[in-house]
C-alpha cells in the first residue's frame, strides 16, 4: 500500500539501499587493501523506501519471533548492507575478507514506519593499533525518518589481527565460566542454518555455508553469523518477557559450529544475556525491554 506521506527531498535525491548478494561477496573477496596514510574514512547515505513485508515474514520465521512487529535484529540486515557498501568504498584501507565483527549494539530510539522511507547514514572510525598491532574498526549507522533518529547500529570489526589476537578473542579456546545466569532457553544449529540465514539476510560468506566454503577459508568447521545468535537470543528474550527488545548490544567471543547446541541464559531484570556452547561464551551482553 503506498504511503499517504511523501518522500522528503532528501531522500528523494540519495541513491537507494545497495543489495548484499553474491556479487557482493565477490567483490568483497578479491578487493585490494589499499595502503594509505591519513586517508579520510568514507560517509555513505542511502535510502530504502520501504521494508518488504515478504522479506520480513521470512527472517521473522527464520528466526523464531512470534508477534507481527519489526524485530529490532532485522534493523542490523538493512545497517549491515550499507555498512558493507561503505567498506567497499575506495577509501576504506582495509580487505573486508577476514574481518572479524568483534561487537554489535542496536536501538531504537522510536518506531520506524516500515512502508515510508528510511535513510541510513553511515560513518566510519578507525582505533589506533593495540598494543599488540590488533586494528578495530567501527561502523555507525544512523536511521532517519523526517530528520528523526529512530535508530542506530554499531558494528565494531577486527580488520587487522594483532598478535595471538584470534586466541584474545576466544576463537578456539574455552573460555571461564561466569557468573551463571539463568537458563532461559536453548537451541540446536542444524548443518544448514548458516545457509538459511544467508537466504534471509544476504550474507554469503563461505564460513557460514559448507564444510568446504570453510576449509576454503582456513576454517576447520562452518560457524554460524554471529547475528543468528544475537537474533535468536533477542526472540528468546521477548518471547520470555512478553515484551519487545528494543536495545541490544553484544560482544562476540568465540564461533560456534554448525551442529552444535547453545544455551541462552539471561536476567529479565538486570538487563544481562550470555549464550553458551559448552563450557565456551559464544555471545554476552546487555539488553533493555519496551513496554
Amino acid at each position: 500500500m503506498p504511503s499517504d506521506h511523501p518522500p522528503s527531498t532528501l531522500s528523494s535525491s540519495l541513491p537507494p539501499l545497495p543489495q548484499l548478494n553474491a556479487m557482493t561477496l565477490a567483490r568483497a573477496l578479491f578487493r585490494r587493501r589499499r595502503r594509505t596514510s591519513g586517508a579520510r574514512t568514507p560517509r555513505s547515505a542511502f535510502v530504502l523506501e520501504a521494508i518488504d513485508p515478504a522479506w520480513l515474514r521470512r527472517y521473522r520465521q527464520a528466526l523464531g519471533f512470534r508477534d507481527q512487529g519489526v524485530p529490532l535484529t532485522f534493523y542490523y540486515l538493512l545497517a549491515q548492507r550499507a555498512q558493507v557498501a561503505t567498506m567497499l568504498d575506495p577509501g576504506f584501507p582495509f580487505r573486508l575478507a577476514g574481518i572479524v565483527h568483534a561487537e554489535n549494539a542496536l536501538r531504537l530510539n522510536a518506531t520506524p514506519d516500515p512502508a515510508r522511507p528510511l535513510v541510513l547514514s553511515t560513518t566510519v572510525s578507525i582505533a589506533p593499533p593495540s598494543e599488540r598491532g590488533a586494528v578495530y574498526a567501527t561502523l555507525e549507522t544512523v536511521g532517519e525518518q523526517d530528520g528523526q533518529q529512530v535508530l542506530t547500529c554499531r558494528s565494531t570489526y577486527l580488520v587487522v589481527r594483532g598478535q595471538r589476537d584470534a586466541a584474545a578473542q576466544g576463537h578456539g579456546r574455552p573460555q571461564p565460566r561466569e557468573t551463571a545466569l539463568p537458563l532461559l532457553a536453548g537451541w540446536r544449529l542444524a548443518s544448514g542454518s548458516g545457509r538459511a540465514y544467508a537466504r534471509v539476510s544476504g550474507d554469503w560468506n563461505p564460513i557460514h555455508l559448507w564444510s568446504w566454503s570453510a576449509h576454503l577459508m582456513g576454517m576447520r568447521r562452518p560457524i554460524i553469523h554471529g547475528m543468528h545468535t544475537l537474533a535468536r537470543a533477542c526472540a528468546e528474550l521477548e518471547d520470555a518477557s512478553g515484551r519487545p527488545v528494543i536495545a541490544l548490544e553484544a560482544r562476540f567471543k568465540a564461533p560456534a559450529t554448525l551442529g552444535s547446541e547453545l544455551a541462552l541464559g539471561a536476567d529479565l531484570d538486570s538487563g544481562a544475556f550470555a549464550v553458551r556452547c559448552g563450557e565456551r561464551t559464544v555471545a554476552e551482553g546487555r539488553f533493555d525491554l519496551g513496554v
